[in-house]
């Protein structure tokens, strides 16, 4: 369930559209968003950037573990932000 309604929001970033459970993930730039899907009362969340060359990159993609706050893990953070510059990197590459 929960894979399919992150495939569909993926989807829907494709074709240029943002559905409800998608928001901007603050701090590491315009382009990155974060769909976030409950299953089960687990959380989980799914990270990609768009405006990086002509592709949609996904970044991350995790069940949320921490118990305490809503805040993304800053290890997650780390990854995200990791991914992100390397996504950048090959765009440019790409160009």
């Amino acid at each position: 369930m929960v894979r399919a309604d992150m495939g569909a929001a993926l989807f829907a970033a494709q074709c240029g559209e943002m559905v409800t459970h998608v928001k901007p993930l603050k701090g590491l730039g315009s382009g990155v968003f974060e769909i976030v899907d409950r299953y089960n009362k687990d959380a989980y969340r799914l990270v990609y950037g768009v405006q990086i060359g002509k592709n949609i990159y996904v970044l991350h993609a995790f069940q949320k573990k921490s118990k305490i706050g809503i805040a993304t893990p800053k290890l997650d953070i780390d990854l995200i932000k990791r991914r992100y510059k390397e996504a950048q990197e090959h765009a440019k590459n790409e160009q």
